[in-house]
């Protein structure tokens, strides 16, 4: 099944599915992430729209994501607000110019994205030379008995959700040829990151 197929599928109980995680970690992180964000961004991955109430009012956001029915309740969230955007498109192949956006945005999206890197490599064309790629991202830990478990699990998460819990996500933005500015761990030793990097 691909990816889209996927996800089409689970789109009526995705945001279910991630309550705990929302209510424990995930709108904290949210929050400091969207913070005092302006000028043109841009959300790979907006999925259900999780992120939309965190976006101040005064930068207009492009949200991309390729499930058109995970899109859908994306609009729902975004119903009202003049300064967002919400588009079908494939974050390995962007319709977009080079360097229009001041800031390219993922939150636990880069598990899932067939290639990451080419994606990545995508973010960084359309960045602006003095924007910022941020990355709030679950990854394949440095501890061996973490990593053990991720990579023990990982051929079922991938199978079932296409979500891949055992990416080399800090090593694929470099391979992207972005430079890390940051970066910062933030649950489960080093699985949950931060990451800030410059075109």
């Amino acid at each position: 099944m691909s990816i889209i197929s996927k996800y089409n599928r689970f789109s009526r109980v995705y945001d279910l599915m991630e309550t705990p995680m929302e209510l424990m970690r995930y709108g904290k992180w949210r929050k400091e992430v969207f913070f005092g964000l302006e000028g043109r961004v841009l959300e790979v991955g907006v999925g259900t729209g999780k992120n939309i109430p965190y976006y101040p009012d005064d930068c207009e956001m492009v949200g991309i994501d390729i499930s058109a029915k995970m899109l859908s309740h994306a609009k729902k969230r975004a119903a009202g607000k003049k300064n967002i955007s919400l588009l079908v498109m494939d974050a390995e192949h962007m319709g977009f110019v080079d360097g229009c956006f001041d800031y390219v945005i993922t939150t636990f999206v880069l598990c899932s994205i067939p290639d990451p890197v080419s994606a990545l490599t995508e973010m960084k064309r359309v960045c602006k030379p003095e924007g910022t790629v941020i990355n709030l991202e679950h990854m394949r830990s440095s501890n061996r008995a973490i990593a053990f478990v991720e990579d023990l699990f990982n051929p079922i998460t991938a199978s079932i959700t296409g979500v891949n819990v055992n990416r080399k996500t800090v090593e694929n933005i470099r391979k992207a040829g972005l430079g890390i500015i940051e970066e910062r761990k933030l649950a489960m030793k080093d699985v949950f990151r931060l990451i800030r990097s410059k075109p």
